[in-house]
């Protein structure tokens, strides 16, 4: 009788993991209790403890990590002497923006032009999904060939550091010879690709006061300094006249050597209204993945509606730098309080405080691992592997890098350019799901095999 080749398996269980996809978007797991309440994380992080038990895991707990969040952990055993691969993703989302523009309820997965839409259904509970999917397909095929751990993480769109905090308190408990990171995305969709890089991350709070109260502006305009627009001031010092990230004190002529990203190809994946320029200078490739990029994520001001005719006392903002490989993320804090600081006009009081931080991190593509993805990749696409960078960051990346020096690290997975992840209306496409859960399927069974072999994989 003839074996049933593993695509098929594959997709014969799409239709349960769109099921379950549905489930776990359905919590509205933001971790920040202010927009939401913490119960929607803990009812998702209760949700994968329970899937991963009900897959035979082992030691499947709910980590209490210290930024106050919750980490789902699990082990499946494999045969006696093989390699441990860890497979990551997390659970929390970013919070919907505004729900009206979405055409469909953000925290229902609703399809729609072949895509299944709803917040987090890329970015990072569809990672969830093709892990199951992955580890599933191979059970039905005779079992998993390796030891298997898995952590799915509570607060990684935060950056509040908790997973990598509790990580460094217990060095034993991710140790693996791999380690799959399942929230980065393909270049292109239907494009396979690992990252090999990825761009850190601080969030900075900046308060600027100038008066113990708003006063009228009609008798105080003018001469009474007004904090909004010393604000303003401020964060337009961050740019050039290209739009250039300018912080003093951090390099902004990195170069990226491998695949290019095309301006028209980036103006259709932006949506960048025609007539619109892009920003900085380079390629696009060097702007998104080889420099810091700074972003205004949000003004404390009067809105426009009901706002009074006053001189503000008071102003504040969020500001996040995102730093390419080589940038300590805490020097890149420094430079930016201090070029804040310098910058601030009229003498005004400026508070700056760090929210959150992540570091850079950089993989060795020649490793041994990236071959065997890279098959993995070729038989479920039928295409070459591509290597791209993120301009994006996932903080505990390296954190295990460090914990972990001898670990090789892939990072793959379903927030390709279509699927929008932190902007309204995000989807994930199910064939990416069911192709990039095939490729983990075939890469588990070639690194074991690599092993059982002693080739070193």
């Amino acid at each position: 009788m003839l074996s049933v080749p593993l695509s098929e398996t594959v997709a014969a269980l799409i239709p349960r993991a769109r099921t379950e996809l549905a489930e776990l978007v359905a919590f509205a797991s933001v971790a920040d209790e202010r927009q939401f309440p913490k119960s929607e994380c803990e009812k998702a992080a209760s949700w994968i403890a329970d899937a991963l038990r009900a897959e035979g895991f082992q030691d499947v707990a709910l980590l209490d990590t210290p930024d106050g969040t919750q980490s789902v952990y699990g082990f499946l055993p494999g045969p006696a002497d093989a390699p441990t691969v860890l497979l990551y993703a997390h659970y929390d989302v970013q919070p919907p923006l505004d729900e009206s523009a979405w055409l469909s309820p953000p925290f229902e997965l609703t399809e729609r032009d072949g895509r299944w839409y709803g917040r987090g259904a890329a970015d990072c509970k569809g990672g969830v999904l093709m892990h199951l999917t992955a580890l599933r397909a191979l059970k039905e095929q005779g079992g998993v060939p390796l030891n298997v751990k898995v952590i799915v993480e509570g607060s990684e769109e935060q950056g509040t550091g908790g997973l990598e905090r509790y990580a460094e308190q217990h060095p034993d408990l991710l140790a693996a010879d791999t380690i799959v990171i399942g929230d980065a995305g393909n270049f292109r969709l239907g494009l396979p690709t690992v990252v090999s890089s990825l761009r850190g991350m601080v969030l900075m709070d900046v308060r600027v006061t100038t008066l113990e109260g708003n006063l009228h502006s009609g008798s105080f305009g003018g001469a009474a300094p007004d904090a909004l627009a010393a604000l303003i001031r401020m964060l337009a010092s961050l740019r050039d006249e290209t739009g250039a990230t300018t912080v003093d004190g951090l390099d902004a002529d990195g170069r990226w050597p491998g695949i290019a990203y095309e301006e028209a190809d980036f103006r259709r994946d932006a949506k960048v209204l025609d007539g619109v320029e892009l920003v900085g200078t380079g390629t696009i490739s060097d702007r998104l993945w080889a420099r810091p990029s700074v972003t205004v994520l949000g003004i404390d001001a009067p809105p426009v509606v009901g706002a009074t005719p006053s001189v503000q006392a008071q102003a504040g903002a969020l500001v996040s730098v995102r730093v390419p490989p080589g940038v300590d993320s805490a020097a890149a804090a420094d430079a930016l309080t201090a070029h804040l600081r310098a910058a601030a006009p009229w003498g005004a009081r400026v508070e700056v405080g760090k929210r959150g931080s992540g570091e850079a991190f950089a993989a060795d593509t020649s490793s041994p691992a990236y071959a065997a993805m890279a098959e993995a990749m070729q038989e479920a696409y039928g295409q070459d592997m591509a290597v791209a960078g993120n301009g994006g960051s996932i903080p505990l990346c390296n954190a295990l890098a460090t914990l972990y020096p001898r670990a090789e690290i892939l990072l793959i997975g379903l927030s390709e350019p279509e699927a929008q992840i932190h902007a309204v209306n995000e989807s994930v496409s199910p064939q990416e799901l069911e192709k990039l859960a095939l490729t983990e399927a075939l890469f588990l069974r070639r690194y074991a095999a690599a092993q059982s072999a002693g080739q070193g994989v």
